[in-house]
């Protein structure tokens, strides 16, 4: 008992550590009060924010600025026993309010990522509320490019590859169809292809989205869990590669969703009818009416009918059109 009790207390410390190196952000600055009500205790809204700041084919954006290339709105139910993250399209066309407490209609429409350049974190988080009336808990903005070093440290990841494709970036990997074996190099490079399949930025989006639970099976996975070595060099990259805001708290999460697992994970994207042009601009449209169903749902802590319902049996993804 005594040998059990240093060892928790040693534990609480190193994830306390970890808590205090994480790189935090005011992402609810200056949000009006007029913020969607939080209906059921215990249930947890995170908005997932990505960021490639090593992509090859990212604009310099200035010091200081986030770009939105993924935007999930993860939602872990009051039971803890699952998640589900909504994969919302970076061009899906929205109302962007004209300030971070303005009224959701006060603004103007554009591509969702837009938010990012008009108010930063904090005018998407108002977006997001906006269009889905779900009050967001957490931030975590995610550097894509960091997740290499995540990668490696829980040596690579196994991937499929449904269509054989040659990389547009240098070295111009071969991504031969099949179940391919990925280092972070590699991982990130294929998460970043889009303009050679048909599907363009949906099907960068699924591969987005198996990434992510890719990493999860394999660090809740045996192999990584009693390694202490392995198990650290993972915690210390996701640290160095993630911003969050300033009440996240890293023990508290870890205790949320220690029974999830990589299998307990679904992944849906936003309800939408594809791609349109309006004013010039490809965009995405919503499908409005399931969209509202679904959000209605992640409000209510309602998902389990709503998938039963709307994802094909054996899918963990649907895009609503």
């Amino acid at each position: 008992m005594i040998i059990a009790v240093i060892a928790g207390i040693s534990l609480y410390g190193y994830a306390r550590g970890l808590d205090n190196d994480l790189k935090r952000t005011d992402a609810f600055s200056g949000l009006s009060a007029d913020r969607p009500a939080k209906a059921i205790e215990g249930a947890q809204n995170i908005l997932l924010v990505g960021s490639d700041s090593r992509d090859p084919d990212a604009k310099d954006d200035g010091a200081g600025k986030w770009r939105a290339d993924t935007l999930i709105l993860m939602h872990v139910p009051e039971d803890h026993k699952s998640a589900q993250l909504i994969s919302i399209p970076r061009d899906l066309w929205v109302t962007i309010p004209k300030s971070n407490d303005a009224e959701c209609s006060d603004g103007s429409r554009a591509k969702i990522n837009a938010a990012f350049a008009f108010g930063g974190l904090p005018r998407a988080v108002h977006t997001v509320e906006c269009m889905t009336d779900v009050k967001i808990d957490h931030v975590m903005a995610i550097d894509f490019g960091g997740f290499k070093e995540v990668t490696d440290a829980l040596g690579g990841v196994d991937l499929y590859v449904e269509q054989t494709i040659t990389s547009i970036h240098k070295p111009h990997r071969v991504f031969k169809k099949g179940m391919m074996h990925m280092n972070g190099e590699q991982a990130l490079d294929w998460v970043r292809q889009r303009k050679q399949f048909a599907r363009g930025d949906f099907a960068r989006m699924q591969h987005q989205q198996e990434f992510l639970k890719a990493l999860m099976a394999k660090a809740t996975s045996s192999g990584t869990i009693t390694n202490p070595g392995k198990l650290n060099d993972f915690l210390k990259s996701v640290t160095a590669a993630v911003t969050v805001d300033n009440d996240f708290s890293l023990t508290d999460m870890a205790s949320e969703l220690r029974g999830v697992r990589g299998d307990n994970l679904t992944f849906i994207t936003s309800p939408n009818k594809g791609s349109d042009t309006i004013n010039g601009q490809s965009v995405v449209v919503s499908d409005r009416e399931k969209a509202l169903a679904l959000y209605k749902a992640v409000a209510a802590d309602e998902l389990g009918p709503w998938m039963s319902a709307n994802l094909k049996k054996g899918s963990s993804n649907t895009s609503g059109g």
